[in-house]
């Protein structure tokens, strides 16, 4: 199994929270989707296995055009063996869902949205500078339902000053009415050189609240959990049978290509990761070179790794498996440091399998951090 990511760096406006490789002009749009087609020519030799799930994320790949999309795709599928049944997933902003869109998407290959909704009140919108308003929010849903889209994930924030209890009771129910088969939801933070970091530095904003959002997490789980929606992973919840086969995916460790500006890639032994510059970018696939820096993995690096994103899902994490790649005496190490969460009952152990309680999950980067293995030098 293999994945492949395509990073689509234009947006509409700059999301005062995003710190991810974006710009809002589309100048260069051509010249960058032609540098993208040309990175996929160099790199058909990366990916050995079968591709299983190709997604668009960025910025916003709604901003592009179908034909421009399947350019892409069809790259994709004529350079690597990809399976007839993939997983094609577009992420999309509610207010470039017109019906035309959609319509036109209905005929591509596309067949899984990942719609950033964030949040359906107003004012709250205005607040995180989302390009969509409340009415947009739900009807884009609407729209990609009655298109015949079943395959439907959300995007949801909590834990902003903006958000009380109530407003998020309330968008936790919207999702839940309108019959979403994926959730997934983040709590706000804030990452420098943003727009909200400088504005709470500047005391223009408050700083988030940690309290505020472990309460609202706990409300998240308690909703979603009543209505049938399983805890697959710390930020995401799933209808049985929904599950995102690309996200899993990299939870589980599985090669994957990463192709545009800033997107990184994973062949099990080594990370490369392309610039996060549009203008070197295009110019050194106008050379036929790659614009990219990697590193190889060393034993702790993969174990860190493995630890990392195992425990964040509800496979867990497997000693059996930390011991078998990774030999015994780190296996030993990470059973030494679980000692102290086993007794305050954040993780459990069943079968040399280890998973987080209810409890746990509040803690989830702060518990795989001190499980980590560190060097001597470092």
């Amino acid at each position: 199994m293999a994945g492949i990511y395509l990073h689509i760096p234009f947006c509409k406006k700059a999301c005062h929270y995003c710190d991810f490789h974006f710009t809002t002009s589309l100048k260069y749009k051509n010249e960058l989707l032609d540098a993208m087609n040309a990175e996929l020519h160099l790199r058909k030799d990366y990916l050995k296995q079968e591709v299983e799930t190709i997604y668009f994320g960025g910025g916003t790949p709604s901003v592009i055009s179908t034909d421009e999309l399947e350019r892409l795709i069809n790259t994709s599928t004529s350079l690597f063996t990809v399976d007839p049944k993939a997983e094609i997933t577009m992420e999309a902003n509610p207010d470039d869902l017109d019906r035309q869109k959609v319509q036109e998407l209905r005929h591509s290959p596309v067949n899984r949205f990942s719609i950033g909704i964030q949040s359906f009140f107003e004012e709250d919108l205005l607040w995180m500078n989302r390009a969509h308003n409340a009415a947009e929010a739900e009807s884009s849903v609407k729209r990609v339902q009655d298109a015949g889209f079943e395959n439907i994930t959300v995007d949801l924030i909590y834990g902003y000053p903006l958000l009380s209890n109530e407003k998020w009771i309330s968008n936790i129910r919207k999702v839940i009415d309108l019959q979403i088969p994926h959730i997934s939801a983040y709590s706000m933070t804030v990452e420098p050189q943003t727009a909200l970091a400088s504005f709470i530095k500047r005391g223009k904003q408050a700083n988030m609240n940690d309290s505020q959002s472990a309460e609202q997490f706990i409300i998240l789980m308690d909703m979603l959990e009543e209505a049938g929606y399983e805890h697959y992973e710390i930020s995401n919840f799933a209808k049985p049978g929904s599950y995102s086969r690309h996200n899993s995916n990299y939870w589980k460790g599985v090669t994957y290509l990463g192709i545009g500006p800033s997107a990184h890639s994973f062949d099990g032994e080594s990370r490369q990761w392309n610039v996060a510059n549009n203008a070197k970018y295009i110019d050194a696939l106008s050379k036929n070179s790659l614009p990219s820096e990697s590193e190889v993995l060393n034993t702790e690096n993969k174990l860190n790794e493995y630890i990392m994103t195992s425990l964040r899902t509800i496979w867990g994490m497997s000693l059996s498996h930390v011991e078998r790649e990774f030999g015994s005496d780190y296996q030993k190490m990470v059973f030494e440091s679980l000692q102290q969460f086993l007794d305050k009952g954040w993780v459990i152990s069943k079968e040399n399998n280890i998973t987080l309680t209810r409890q746990g999950k509040l803690y989830a980067d702060h518990i795989a951090a001190e499980l980590f293995i560190t060097s001597e030098e470092d």
